[in-house]
């Protein structure tokens, strides 16, 4: 029997709904504070700010548990200008219903408390005990080019995904609705899109609009497939994430012809999970790459709990207590269950050809 982490869920999805409302703010301005980390990809504003949002209201409510999230604060230590940008955003996010913002311990009362929020995200995660994973903006890159982006946060205990969240504030509500790498980048605040879905082990995936209430959310699920050619494929837009061009010789030996979705973040994973795509592949681009727990965990259960299976290339389940990273597990093939072993069996002998497995 699974535990009951009611609580738990209620914060998750509400931390994860205020800081889409801090993120919004930066991706329609023109400024997005943006800086390089040490492994030269981006980070902006928004990321520090969702991030302190996000663990300040875990802290409050789960102090014991550990947080292991994408970004720390030493560059704001280090620029007080910078510093003060972050500030002046989570400053103004909050929740519009006071007991909502109650139940995550209220507003970040100073700056000195923003960057210990941040920095409370270095934990190590590992095979034991309970710790939340968080990627405060998934896909920069879409966010910055005003595309598709995520706010992703996972309650994984002894290893395991109890709670996933994810925050797309570029998905249309519209599950018919096109999508594409470039949705969102002439939206505005006040448009419909936005959606956030969530999933607790055992208990299946649902989805909401966000800013609604958890009273509108609906039960989602992938879409069923009796002729895998008519499948639609969920792509990666940078092709360095993903190897696209073996991806497109599975997609020839499956049969699919039809052109597939290509957009940023944990986005694709809520994507297939509520039907709107079938089947996302991340293929392994070079040998020594490890994926980050972050950019999968919530995205992974609430496909699996949608009525999916998400394996490596390998056919192993993704294994979240080995650290930060997918140490044991090399790319990601998420797809309905009934096809997962076809679309497995191909990746496997494409891979081969090419060695890349």
């Amino acid at each position: 029997m699974e535990l009951t982490l009611d609580k738990e869920r209620r914060v998750a999805e509400l931390a994860v709904q205020r800081a889409t409302i801090l993120t919004r703010k930066v991706f329609h301005n023109k400024f997005k504070g943006t800086v390089s980390k040490d492994d030269d990809s981006p980070v902006t504003i928004a990321d520090f700010g969702a991030q302190a949002l996000i663990c300040y209201a875990l802290r409050r409510n789960f102090p014991q548990d550990e947080i292991v999230g994408e970004e720390e604060a030493s560059k704001l230590r280090a620029d007080q200008a910078l510093c003060s940008q972050v500030w002046s955003l989570v400053k103004a996010a909050s929740l519009e219903e006071p007991q909502e913002e109650a139940i995550l311990g209220g507003p970040i009362e100073t700056a000195d408390q923003m960057l210990d929020a941040i920095d409370a995200g270095r934990g190590e995660g590992g095979p034991k005990g309970r710790f939340w994973t968080v990627d405060p903006v998934d896909g920069t890159k879409g966010f910055l080019r005003g595309g598709q982006y995520a706010i992703c946060l996972a309650l994984i205990v002894d290893g395991d995904v109890k709670i996933g969240v994810l925050g797309c504030p570029n998905l249309p509500v519209d599950v018919n609705a096109p999508v594409s790498a470039a949705v969102g980048a002439t939206k505005s605040n006040s448009d419909s899109a936005g959606v956030l879905f969530a999933a607790s082990k055992g208990s299946g995936a649902s989805s909401r609009p966000l800013g609604s209430s958890t009273r509108d959310a609906r039960k989602i699920s992938m879409s069923p497939i009796n002729d895998i050619t008519q499948a639609t494929f969920c792509e990666s837009v940078e092709a360095g994430h993903s190897s696209l061009g073996d991806q497109a010789a599975i997609a020839r030996q499956l049969g699919i012809t039809k052109e597939g979705i290509r957009i940023d973040s944990q986005a694709k994973y809520a994507s297939v999970a509520r039907g709107a795509a079938d089947i996302y592949l991340r293929l392994p681009v070079r040998k020594d790459y490890q994926e980050k727990i972050w950019d999968h965990a919530a995205g992974d259960l609430i496909v699996r709990e949608a009525g999916g299976e998400v394996t490596d290339v390998e056919g192993k389940p993704l294994d979240f207590g080995r650290g930060r990273t997918l140490a044991g597990n090399r790319g990601v093939i998420a797809a309905p269950k009934a096809v997962h072993g076809r679309v497995l069996d191909v990746a496997k002998s494409v891979l081969k050809a090419n060695e890349v497995a």
